[in-house]
């Protein structure tokens, strides 16, 4: 009798398994699409009315605002008449498909034991049929730097498109960059409810002279014939060719200016910065280095108590006037959950100062310039990706961004979910269409 309810058990255990499983990804593409009328976002600030957007192969051949294009050219023709067609979105620094529920330790995989991890590849942990990925395409999500956390050296990121089968599908940039929560000058007690006081941290000259010796054995065992391989010296490798970026984790102005000197004095070029709340302060020193800036969470309370309480929104604008490259980051509290408010956070921008088009860059092709993916995707041009999607209305405002149709890499994705369905379902208990 037990063993029979053993068995009972197992099979409804593996039908709601089932019943709740990831929709399966869309296979590559077959036929040559082409979406026509729409109002085009190309992503580098241009806009087409009555648009031509075609791709075959997986690769946008046709972006064009001609009225005479031959439209027998392609197999599938979407009239996207009243429509706007937007590159698709890039979330940066980002646990996605690391962490499943918070409360389930088994689930969470988004940090390593120790402190200088950059032989940790984030990838390969990386959970492509996350249920939490799927409740982010419908707002136009479609690609994301999948982040490793903790320690100094967190570990290596790489960026994927998500909808795919498992990582290794996943896949565009593998081991993209580094990533290195660079110590604060300052120690802050209490929590956000209730903070308490800030002081100097006294440690704060001795940390970084601990992250420089690192580097600099990192580069001495990186240039030289070593005698015993090490694999923590060794993934760094890319930092001091220049194929991997170094993306620094630091807010303050001091602790900026001194995490990129400690990495152009170690021959590390190509840097990048996450967070950067003081970022705006040293922009100048960014543009000419060619730093650009992750931004950290737009839709947060100002960190000081002198600060203007609107300076979270206007950062991005800040930085922009500078001729400083800015995307859009959204880690912090529920950070996986909130991915699917990223292009909100572009909004909120460009209410605050950005042109409408420059806030789009934020999650598009400024991302993708930071990160290293630019000369494939990030806009609506011809050669790219034809990673995209179609919106009823404006995707940067809530309450008009409505997808009809996605595409990654010219495959049509679904954009179903457990809360679609439920809408689904309950629309057809109360006979609601």
């Amino acid at each position: 009798m037990i063993h029979k309810k053993i068995v009972y058990l197992t099979i409804a255990l593996g039908l709601s398994l089932v019943s709740t499983a990831q929709q399966t990804p869309a296979p590559k593409q077959q036929k040559s699409v082409l979406i026509i009328n729409a109002k085009a976002h190309i992503g580098n600030g241009t806009v087409l009315d009555n648009s031509a957007i075609g791709f075959k192969n997986g690769k946008i051949d046709l972006v064009s605002n001609d009225k005479n294009i031959v439209v027998s050219n392609y197999e599938t023709v979407i009239d996207a008449k009243g429509k706007e067609v937007y590159p698709g979105f890039i979330a940066p620094n980002s646990t996605l498909g690391l962490v499943e529920i918070d409360a389930v330790k088994s689930s969470d995989d988004e940090s390593e034991i120790g402190t200088y991890n950059p032989h940790v590849r984030s990838l390969i942990a990386y959970t492509a049929d996350s249920k939490v990925i799927e409740t982010v395409r419908p707002n136009g999500v479609l690609m994301a730097q999948i982040t490793p956390r903790g320690g100094i050296l967190s570990g290596t990121s790489s960026i994927v498109q998500l909808d795919a089968w498992h990582w290794s599908d996943a896949v565009v940039k593998e081991n993209d960059g580094i990533h290195m929560e660079f110590p604060s000058s300052f120690k802050r007690s209490g929590s956000w409810f209730e903070p308490g006081t800030i002081e100097a941290n006294k440690e704060y000259t001795n940390q970084i002279q601990e992250i420089n010796t690192f580097f600099t054995n990192a580069k001495v065992y990186n240039t030289t014939s070593a005698k015993e391989r090490n694999l923590i010296f060794e993934a760094t490798k890319g930092l001091f060719t220049g194929e991997q970026t170094l993306f620094i984790h630091a807010n303050e102005e001091k602790q900026m200016i001194d995490a990129i000197q400690l990495a152009k004095s170690n021959g590390i070029e190509k840097i990048a910065i996450v967070g950067g709340y003081e970022s705006y302060k040293i922009g100048s020193y960014l543009k000419e280095n060619q730093i650009g800036v992750l931004l950290k969470r737009v839709h947060e309370m100002p960190e000081n108590d002198d600060d203007d309480v609107n300076l979270p929104f206007k950062i991005a604008k800040l930085l922009t006037d500078q001729g400083v490259v800015v995307g859009l980051e959204n880690s912090g509290a529920h950070e996986r959950m909130a991915t699917r408010n990223l292009p909100f956070l572009a909004g909120t921008c460009a209410a605050y100062g950005l042109d409408k088009e420059q806030a789009l860059q934020l999650i598009t092709s400024n991302t993708a310039k930071i990160l290293g993916i630019d000369t494939f995707c990030g806009t609506l041009e011809v050669g790219k990706d034809a990673t995209l999607f179609i919106s009823e209305g404006d995707a940067l405002d809530m309450r008009t961004n409505k997808l009809t149709t996605a595409f990654i890499q010219g495959r049509s994705i679904s954009l179903e979910t457990h809360q679609t369905k439920l809408n689904d379902r309950y629309k057809t208990k109360f006979n609601q269409k």
